[in-house]
């Protein structure tokens, strides 16, 4: 497995964990969606990612706000207010027994489809609905060595051909970044706007570190990321100069340094881009304390607002 920000070890408890589908709770071996699903069919629908900490969600009401901006982007009813999802999601980790470390993946698709055709008007029943709870920790190793990245030929796309900040099932694009960077020996891939200017990583967000101001792209063509804007927040709370900017690849190279966010691991530091040692992070000398302090603040706010229901 790659040593990236995803990196985990596996829990022998998630063999058995119940899966909801559509309200059902499913042993995860028999868990499964119609081959004439939208999202089976076509990446048709939308998902979010979670984290259950100490019994609580951490900005939830973010992640909720985000996912039905999405569906109403595709056009379709998720069928389901905010608050019965919210219960559907603490039911299904309730019958888990689960409180702490456990990754949570909510998918919603536009539903079935009378044939398997591109077509909305073709779908005859309603949004499917699936929610996977996982025991998850990130890799220590990971946000210890920090990972490395590598710049892409993929771009991200402008909102007139694929909006980048519709969190849709339909992935490509980051998936042919994914593959081109790990071809090249990284962790994850660094991808740039239309115009050559930095945009986002494949899975994560973007940030560097230069003579104490941090700086992440303009926002433009990445996904509005809760983390990221977490991030933005703590510096606007702390006394951190943060920018959203344009910024390009020399600025890269010669940040002091470098770090990517996201819900499932949180902060995590960058040791190279393209082959280049970002700052004077070493395995013996981890010199960053911007991103420390970041990580520190970070989860003391996930702390804070770990709410359940």
């Amino acid at each position: 497995m790659a040593m990236g920000t995803h990196d985990y070890t596996d829990d022998p408890r998630n063999a058995e964990i119940l899966v909801s589908v559509n309200g059902d709770l499913v042993p995860r071996a028999e868990a499964a969606v119609s081959v004439f699903d939208s999202g089976f069919v076509l990446g048709d629908g939308v998902w979010e990612g979670l984290r259950l900490h100490k019994r609580g969600i951490p900005f939830l009401d973010r992640h909720l706000r985000r996912l039905y901006e999405g569906a109403r982007a595709l056009d379709f009813d998720i069928g389901l207010s905010a608050d019965a999802l919210t219960e559907r999601i603490f039911a299904c980790l309730d019958a888990n027994d689960m409180e702490d470390g456990v990754h949570i993946r909510v998918m919603i698709t536009r539903g079935l489809k009378a044939t398997p055709y591109q077509d909305p008007r073709v779908t005859v029943g309603p949004p499917t609905i699936v929610i996977v709870p996982e025991y998850k920790a990130p890799s220590p190793e990971v946000a210890g060595r920090g990972i490395a990245l590598f710049t892409v030929h993929v771009r991200r796309t402008g909102p007139d051909m694929q909006d980048q900040k519709l969190n849709s099932h339909s992935k490509l694009n980051c998936i042919l970044a994914c593959i081109q960077a790990a071809k090249a020996g990284a962790d994850e891939a660094l991808m740039l706007d239309p115009a050559g200017f930095v945009a986002t990583c494949n899975s994560t967000h973007f940030f560097i570190v230069r003579d104490g101001e941090v700086w992440t792209s303009d926002g433009d063509y990445c996904l509005g990321g809760i983390t990221r804007a977490n991030v933005l927040r703590l510096c606007r709370e702390n006394g951190i100069v943060a920018r959203e900017r344009r910024f390009s690849l020399t600025d890269v190279y010669s940040a002091d340094e470098a770090f990517v966010t996201g819900t499932f691991a949180g902060l995590v530091p960058v040791r190279e881009v393209d082959g280049r040692t970002i700052g004077t992070m070493t395995a013996d000398d981890p010199d960053r304390a911007t991103t420390r302090r970041l990580t520190e603040l970070y989860r003391a706010l996930v702390d804070r607002e770990s709410r359940r229901p």
